[in-house]
């Protein structure tokens, strides 16, 4: 029998759980073979604690009908184990392949089933394919913890900008100071005062987004990708308390600023 050897390095571990011995020994040395890591355990209880130990196991092939515990309910608990930050796929081994198991075994999300005595070159096939999605959904949280970091970072220099702005600013005249009198002549609409914590950057987006400008206009505009345009958008929402882009676009209107005038005026 021909092995199809792993070309990739191999990304996960795999623990191979079966209450014969002989059959954990013989899928382990075809897997390892193959160019796979296994981990080898001949009760759930001790696959659980291995589980626990090595976080790069990442498939797990068990039998369905072991003692103690079976495959269905060994993959159950190790996904509580696991929660939602360890990704991992189980595969299942019967020798007596019954209907109400295989649904059972789908719904909780087993990813395969073999019959007993296993084809080791169908099963090679089937690990691949798992080691692949696994690849696939290892890539894809990387990339989303990724963007939460530059997320994070862009929203760190966008704080310290604003800082820096505030800082840069002359101290405020009479002339400008909102208690005196004199102040509400001017003919110039008044930026409402929640938009004075944002940094000139976002105060740019803000204005452009009450114009009625799509994020592809903006990004335009302003020399800067559709994805940070997003980004500035969400982080005036935040900051202003708005719900979506028809209330900030209505807070910057100009009759807001009147309106809010006569109200300052009136009370």
């Amino acid at each position: 029998m021909e092995n199809r050897v792993n070309t990739h390095p191999a990304l996960i571990k795999i623990l191979v759980v079966d209450d014969q011995p002989l059959i954990v020994e013989e899928l382990c040395e075809f897997l390892e073979s193959s160019g796979y890591r296994c981990v080898p355990c001949q009760t759930s209880r001790e696959a659980i604690s291995a589980f626990i130990a090595d976080p790069l196991i990442g498939l797990v092939l068990c039998d369905l009908h072991m003692p103690d515990m079976n495959g269905i309910e060994l993959t159950q608990h190790l996904q509580k184990v696991a929660g939602k930050q360890r990704v991992f796929e189980s595969i299942l081994l019967t020798g007596r392949a019954d209907k109400q198991d295989v649904i059972k075994a789908l719904r909780i999300g087993i990813a395969d089933y073999y019959q007993k005595p296993v084809d080791l070159n169908e099963l090679l096939e089937g690990i691949q394919r798992q080691e692949q999605i696994l690849r696939e959904q290892h890539k894809s949280n990387q990339l989303g913890q990724l963007n939460q970091k530059l997320q994070y970072l862009a929203e760190s220099i966008d704080d310290l900008y604003q800082d820096m702005e505030y800082a840069r600013r002359p101290p405020q005249s009479s002339a400008e100071n909102p208690n005196n009198p004199s102040s509400n002549d001017s003919t110039c609409p008044q930026i409402p005062s929640i938009f004075k914590q944002l940094s000139p950057r976002q105060l740019d987006v803000a204005k452009l987004v009450s114009k009625g400008q799509t994020n592809y206009q903006i990004a335009c505009d302003l020399g800067i990708t559709e994805n940070t345009v997003k980004l500035y958008v969400s982080q005036v929402l935040r900051l202003t308390h708005m719900n979506n882009r028809t209330q900030l676009a209505l807070a910057l209107s100009p009759n807001a600023s009147v309106q809010h005038g006569r109200q300052t005026a009136g009370s």
